[in-house]
């Protein structure tokens, strides 16, 4: 059995459970097609401020808005093979995975949320005598197994030559990555923030996502949404979209306000919450229709080949059974309408 298929079926195995606790709150048929399940992850974006102002609850008052935290997309992508969800922020490469064998998840990429930059880094501790990637041979490295950090990790060991079999790569969620950095447990970790900000007050910044994306290995953040939900809600689509496009512009135009509701949902300060959001790169929906990404109807763009090629890497790196023909992935993407 494949490292893949045995990792689908405990996701499977997972999910139900999910659902039975209750993540996200009932199904469409439980709640009479009412409530809205959110999948979030506490970093710096403009999802945060959505939920930190109420936003769609205020937009949607006849319907029960239900906001579930998870640690990374390999959780997220769990959440939606056991129907405990309808819409959730992701990374591009548990994205580009939950579209291939044996996830086949379908949800579709509604927006973009932002480019990762310098937010995602390989971090080593300054007492393990590591000043580049090639000294992390033989090393312990820590990161979220199918993130963009496990991406982006995978990505740096092959720029520089390394084979990923000669390191000790371990799976754990920034918090439990941050517990281990703390114990001594690993040399090294590639993580997001806030987790990264901790480890990089003792630790050495070998290289980051933005470095990456430069050499062509770029990483995103993006809404995706269950097709079903999509067909039957547009009209809560709507409200999210506009929503977080509104939050996208503040995001430029008035950051502080931003980060002051970010700061709020993930207990940090203002000011550090700021600096978070400095990192990514942010697209309004306008400027997601460009030929880098959404394109047009009658223009396809780029995002549908990023996501291809992200694809490939991972079952390049035995992460995914096989990768569908790039109509697969243009039929997965929805652009944002403006």
């Amino acid at each position: 059995m494949s490292v893949t298929r045995r990792s689908v079926l405990s996701l499977l195995a997972a999910a139900p459970v999910l659902a039975a606790c209750g993540v996200g709150g009932s199904s469409p048929a439980e709640s009479g097609g009412r409530q809205v399940r959110i999948g979030y992850q506490n970093f710096a974006d403009g999802t945060l401020l959505v939920k930190d102002q109420g936003v769609l609850e205020k937009a949607l008052p006849d319907h029960r808005i239900a906001w579930t935290s998870f640690d990374s997309g390999a959780s997220i992508n769990t959440a939606f093979l056991g129907g405990a969800i309808d819409l959730a922020v992701i990374g591009s490469s548990p994205a580009a995975a939950g579209l291939c064998p044996p996830l086949n998840i379908p949800y579709q990429v509604v927006e973009l949320l932002n480019v990762i930059g310098d937010s995602e880094a390989l971090v080593v501790r300054k007492d393990s005598g590591v000043t580049d990637i090639k000294g992390l041979v033989g090393r312990k490295v820590a990161a979220p197994f199918s993130s963009t950090a496990h991406y982006s990790l995978l990505a740096a060991f092959q720029q520089a030559g390394v084979d990923p079999a000669s390191v000790t790569l371990v799976d754990l969620e920034p918090q439990n990555i941050q517990a281990a950095w703390q114990r001594g447990d690993i040399d090294g970790a590639y993580v997001w923030t806030p987790v990264l900000s901790v480890l990089q007050q003792d630790g050495l910044t070998l290289t980051d996502s933005a470095k990456l994306a430069a050499a062509g290995k770029p990483t995103l953040t993006f809404t995706v949404a269950r097709k079903e939900f999509v067909e039957r809600n547009g009209d809560v689509l709507d409200r999210w979209l506009a929503a977080t496009d509104d939050a996208i512009k503040k995001i430029k135009n008035e950051p502080r306000v931003v980060a002051e509701a970010v700061a709020r949902q993930i207990g940090a300060g203002v000011d550090d919450a700021l600096s978070q959001l400095k990192q990514n790169i942010y697209l309004d929906h306008a400027e997601q229709r460009g030929p880098e990404y959404f394109g047009t109807a009658d223009a396809p763009g780029r995002l549908a080949e990023q996501l291809r090629a992200a694809a490939e890497f991972l079952h390049g790196q035995r992460k995914v059974d096989s990768v569908p023909d790039i109509a697969a992935f243009r039929a997965a993407l929805r652009a944002p309408r403006g």
